[in-house]
């Protein structure tokens, strides 16, 4: 069965993966009519908190809070219509701007039409900690992921302002937003067990 990967790099983690449907810069994703389940990445970089301070600083439509040319609503459309997960960092603006309920512990919390966690991607290998929210819909409840919350090795982007002994090794570009590839596998898994219709 095929999944569609959608916002995704055409030569990132799912290209070349038999049954991985990719689209790239090079697809409009917004474009996607179906029919497979879904794994959503819709761009972050205007949903969280260093976007207020950049459109403060530099003004411009482009870097408008939330005005990512209506990416992260058409990847939550193709969720709620062929199922899947989409993934974005924690406390994304998004979620409030689309009233999508929060994670508030360890695990999957079931919702009217979603579930929702928070993981942290350094429990699949990124050196960072990366704390991510997913949301799924599917026919079957999702399954258990990885709950542990180990501290990543680095950090992303800038220096950490509580102190020179809190900063740790900085990634930044490619390596900071990279899937890892177990969490890669699991996405697949979760949007492969969004199509099954539970047993009685």
């Amino acid at each position: 069965m095929t999944v569609a990967a959608l916002y995704v790099e055409r030569s990132g983690c799912y290209s070349n993966l038999d049954g991985v449907d990719v689209w790239d810069v090079s697809r409009d994703a917004r474009e996607y009519s179906g029919p497979h389940p879904v794994i959503a990445h819709p761009p972050c970089q205007l949903w969280g908190r260093f976007s207020h301070i950049n459109f403060k600083r530099w003004g411009g439509e482009h870097n408008r809070p939330g005005n990512d040319g209506g990416c992260f609503a058409s990847a939550l459309a193709s969720v709620n219509k062929y199922g899947g997960v989409l993934e974005h960092p924690a406390f994304s603006d998004a979620w409030k701007m689309f009233n999508l309920p929060r994670p508030d512990k360890h695990g999957w919390v079931a919702c009217a039409r979603y579930y929702v966690c928070e993981i942290w991607q350094s429990v699949y290998g990124h050196k960072a900690t990366k704390r991510t929210w997913l949301l799924y819909q599917g026919k079957s409840a999702p399954f258990d992921l990885l709950w542990d919350r180990p501290v990543g090795s680095h950090q992303i982007g800038g220096y950490d302002q509580r102190g020179k002994e809190r900063n740790k090794p900085t990634i930044s570009g490619r390596a900071a937003s990279a899937t890892p590839i177990k969490l890669r596998d699991e996405l697949l898994r979760l949007a492969l067990h969004s199509t099954r219709i539970p047993k009685e």
